[in-house]
């Protein structure tokens, strides 16, 4: 317990925020938890098959990029989550950690106490890891964590061929990819709960939300954070409904975003905190010039490969969990030191808008998950209804195509395997047998890049000129009563799933903030959040 109770503004309920509130509320403090959305009602949020439902939903912020010039013009749909749960409550519950080397760059790129040795406990103390039946866990892994990791569940018989197709085309079978070695193909670990999905604001605040010491909010936005002599003191908010309303102001000793990699950025440009010379543009009296605001945003990306069953029918029994049980990580060159591609499967056919096709297909989606391109969040006015933009500017350093490409080519030979070509008379309906050629499958490929939902880096945490909040205890820099924790800080994007990633970087950075421990640390809620 803390010696001294402060009172704290946590905007944003999605993963960090609700991992963060409930540990300043162990400590003893008082906290408004501020969330746009609303409560998580909509019966498709607790089935992780339906998660498609929500993409264009009330629960979704339902944003897209700007037009991709490096990607046929591309304007890509980024689902990010309004909702009590947030982007968590949107997800497939994926847990990866990633590789011990994205940590480890971390540090080397000035974010001491960031690297692989500091950051593990935190990814220990946050789980409840069930392997498959019979196996034996890594001591890695955690037993007394909030947040259930789930690899004890029957795979859909598709899944099991994708693997042996993965196989036969050289990638091994991986058991469990966050023992400390990702290569292969293996089953996904998911944060579901008596075959439901099981987020971190179920797991941490659904069950103390009536404490005396927390108000939680809906439906409001936060128009910008109140700055005083270099002080955060509190934010404006208004409804969401009523976005160029009559701010309402709300006071703290200390103000925390944790509204993710798209909102939290656009929170400090509309506080006037950011490059002066863009919030001048754009008509936002400049508070702070902090020039590394918005900047270094970049995403995972994924190309689809979609292929019929012609041979037997997929069946989707109420008893799988979800559409996508298995994924890959693999090296699209053998000179590099941990895998940068990551495709992900599903037992249903991801057709994009521009696409129609049969229902009983599956679909590869080859996956790149260490890009080199770096994009930009900017405002287009002061107002919080305002629209903002989004461009990742992908594929602007070539390298990300070349890998995307070469993950794309295994996922076109898998079908080909005998597990996939004979077993399910798998027959390629995307991109088709017409598209032969390299460039065929660059046109391809940027006609139909997308999403891999993973944006980061928009708040990097750092000590150069364009970090935005410090490595050691993630204050925004040049301000007080300030910081950032969510996505946004990391300053590369790890290789893999993003949640788990968060998850580690808001227990860690609560216990900066509280002075708390990492072991033992899960322990002090566990008995009321089950």
């Amino acid at each position: 317990m803390s010696t001294s109770t402060k009172t704290y503004i946590v905007v944003g309920a999605g993963t960090a925020g609700s991992i963060l509130t409930r540990r300043l509320l162990d400590a003893g403090h008082e906290v408004t938890l501020l969330e746009a959305g609303d409560h998580d009602r909509n019966p498709a949020i607790h089935s992780v098959s339906r998660l498609g439902e929500l993409w264009h939903s009330a629960e979704d912020w339902d944003y897209f990029t700007v037009p991709q010039r490096h990607a046929d013009g591309r304007v890509i749909h980024w689902p990010r989550g309004r909702v009590l749960g947030g982007s968590h409550a949107l997800n497939a519950t994926i847990w990866v950690r990633g590789a011990a080397q994205d940590y480890d760059a971390w540090a080397a790129d000035g974010c001491p106490g960031w690297s692989w040795a500091d950051v593990l406990p935190w990814f220990t103390a946050l789980e409840t890891y069930v392997p498959p039946a019979g196996a034996v866990p890594d001591e890695s892994r955690g037993t007394e964590g909030l947040v259930p990791v789930v690899q004890d569940y029957p795979l859909n018989p598709i899944f099991e061929s994708i693997i042996e197709a993965a196989e036969q085309v050289g990638v091994a079978h991986n058991e469990d990819y966050n023992a400390g070695t990702l290569d292969g193909v293996s089953q996904q670990q998911v944060n579901v709960r008596d075959g439901k999905r099981f987020n971190t604001w179920m797991a941490y605040v659904k069950s103390v939300a009536e404490d005396p010491r927390l108000t939680l909010r809906t439906g409001v936005l936060v128009q910008k954070v109140l700055v005083e002599e270099g002080r955060a003191v509190g934010v404006a908010v208004v409804p969401r409904g009523d976005p160029d309303g009559t701010p309402e102001e709300i006071r703290a000793d200390e103000v925390i975003l944790c509204a993710g990699a798209l909102d939290s950025p656009k929170i400090l440009l509309r506080s006037g905190i950011g490059p002066a010379g863009h919030l001048s543009e754009v008509g936002v009296p400049v508070v702070h010039d902090l020039p590394g605001v918005g900047e270094n945003l970049h995403d995972h990306l994924l190309a689809p490969v979609i292929a019929e069953a012609t041979g037997r029918t997929i069946e989707h029994p109420e008893s799988d969990w979800s559409v996508t049980q298995t994924h890959l990580f693999w090296r699209s060159r053998p000179d590099l030191d941990v895998p940068d591609t990551q495709p992900i499967h599903f037992s249903v056919p991801m057709y994009d808008e521009q696409m129609a096709g049969p229902m009983n297909a599956f679909t590869l989606h080859s996956g790149l998950v260490r890009p080199y391109s770096r994009g930009t969040v900017r405002l287009t006015g002061p107002g919080a209804s305002d629209p903002v933009e989004l461009d990742p500017h992908i594929f602007e350093d070539p390298r990300d195509r070349e890998a995307l490409l070469a993950s794309f080519h295994q996922a076109r030979e898998m079908v080909r395997t005998r597990p996939l070509a004979e077993d399910w008379g798998a027959v390629e309906l995307y991109p088709g047998p017409e598209v032969r050629t390299e460039d065929e499958e660059i046109a391809y490929i940027n006609k139909f890049v997308t999403t891999y939902h993973h944006q980061v880096g928009t708040c990097r945490m750092g000590t150069g000129p364009d970090a935005v909040v410090s490595p050691e205890d993630l204050r925004v820099h040049g301000l007080d009563g300030l910081r950032v924790v969510d996505a946004s800080i990391m300053p590369r994007v790890p290789s893999g799933n993003t949640n788990a990633p968060t998850a580690m970087i808001a227990e860690r950075a609560a216990a900066l903030i509280t002075g708390g421990q990492a072991e033992g640390s899960a322990e002090q809620a566990v008995g009321t959040a089950r």
